[in-house]
């Protein structure tokens, strides 16, 4: 299966994994700030962006799929919000391929369980539904909602515009897949068994990911240091560049030295 990337910078490699219906252009300016020290290495999940299309949204054939992109050497994997539950599953599936792990606005189990406090099923089904409508408008607002009060907000919604309309959008299909596997997922058993570094980057303003996640995740997961961006929202990434920078940054020495 033909998997699209775009590669930026040498050195150290991590790999960014992007979330829901969207696809490599909304990494490109975040990822060639990061370049300046490392190699990275952005790649559309299948059906998405300019990759090859797949029948089966499923996490098997998906890991798969992305797993040929990977460098044959272990290398540093970043998932935000549904590339967190890939990255997970990937790494389950293939620990020796993967030297460290970020989890970015997601978490194992996406959706809310009474021992879970993940996103309600109700506020899910709302966004799925209108992003199915009207997919690139819908994902324009709900990502300038996340970086509302930034300094550079017009800059980053004229980006956001920019990324959201370069390619089509997955098929309708598709969306509805990626939503029953957010739905249904649930990765906990892989967190707890993790070997490698881990860290999650979390926003206190984040109207998906409930940042209560953070601890329980850390029951799960003791070893596991997690970053609460106070004002940030779902893309920290865009919203908070110098901070989300530096803990990358400082995690990425880390495991090099390890």
């Amino acid at each position: 299966m033909k998997i699209h990337k775009e590669i930026y910078g040498t050195g150290e490699v991590i790999i960014l994994l992007h979330g829901w219906a969207m696809h490599t252009g909304i990494w490109r300016d975040f990822a060639q700030l990061l370049a300046k020290n490392y190699q990275v290495i952005c790649l559309d999940l299948p059906a998405h962006g300019r990759s090859a299309h797949i029948d089966k949204f499923e996490l098997e054939d998906i890991s798969i799929a992305l797993l040929q992109e990977f460098p044959k050497t272990p290398c540093a994997v970043l998932g935000w919000s549904l590339g967190v539950t890939i990255a997970l599953d990937l790494i389950n599936r293939f620990p020796a391929r993967v030297k460290g792990l970020v989890l970015m606005a997601g978490n194992p189990c996406f959706v809310n369980q009474p021992d879970w406090a993940g996103m309600q099923l109700s506020v899910l089904h709302k966004f799925a539904q209108n992003l199915i409508l009207d997919c690139q408008n819908t994902l324009l607002r709900f990502l300038s909602l996340q970086v509302l009060g930034a300094q550079n907000y017009k800059t980053l919604v004229k980006g956001l515009k920019t990324a959201v309309q370069e390619v089509a959008t997955p098929t309708t299909e598709i969306l509805e897949q990626g939503l029953v596997l957010l739905e249904t997922a649930d990765l906990r058993v892989a967190l707890i068994h993790l070997k490698c570094p881990v860290i999650a980057i979390l926003g206190a303003r984040d109207t998906l990911i409930p940042v209560a996640i953070g601890e329980q995740m850390q029951v799960l997961q003791p070893k596991m240091a997690v970053h609460v961006l106070k004002k940030s929202g779902h893309i920290p990434f865009l919203s908070h560049q110098d901070e989300v920078l530096t803990v990358l940054t400082n995690f990425m020495e880390s495991i090099h030295v390890s």
